[in-house]
């Protein structure tokens, strides 16, 4: 089964995936091949320019592999804003969409908190693309550190 996780940043998603995926599944999550893929001392949620293309590259390869062997394995997808095109692909492969929002309130609290200040554009971005759009099943987070 493929899981397309949808969400603000600072929504969850990764906790999320934490909280249901088994060791043998595939988590696909940009922000931790990021990491995989930096430098040693690189800050976390590093989002230089080179290392992001490098790591949508090798995410984007990563999903089309995953893809594959769907029928063995459960994928889970963080793709926080996917285009039409993607979501026209990932309802192709027939995913499941879900959208992990604990509200603006709280995502942008943990953005101030845990996270560079540019995320905040990116949330709100999220949120005005969001209420455009019909929504999937949605998973609300209570309001929990983590």
């Amino acid at each position: 089964m493929l899981y397309v996780i949808t969400g603000p940043p600072a929504a969850g998603k990764s906790s999320w995936i934490r909280a249901r995926a088994r060791a043998r599944d595939i988590v696909i999550d940009l922000d931790l091949i990021a990491t995989a893929l930096a430098g040693p001392g690189a800050p976390s949620w590093n989002h230089d320019p080179t290392l992001l293309k490098v790591a949508h590259r090798a995410r984007f390869a990563a999903i089309e592999e995953a893809l594959a062997h769907r029928d063995t394995v459960d994928i889970y997808l963080i793709h926080t804003q996917p285009s039409p095109r993607a979501l026209a692909k990932y309802r192709r492969h027939q995913a499941e969409l879900i959208t992990v929002d604990p509200g603006r309130d709280i995502v942008m609290q943990r953005i101030a908190d845990m996270r560079a200040p540019h995320m905040q554009a990116v949330a709100t971005r999220w949120y005005r693309e969001a209420a455009k759009q019909p929504s999937h099943r949605v998973t609300r987070q209570a309001s929990r550190s983590w």
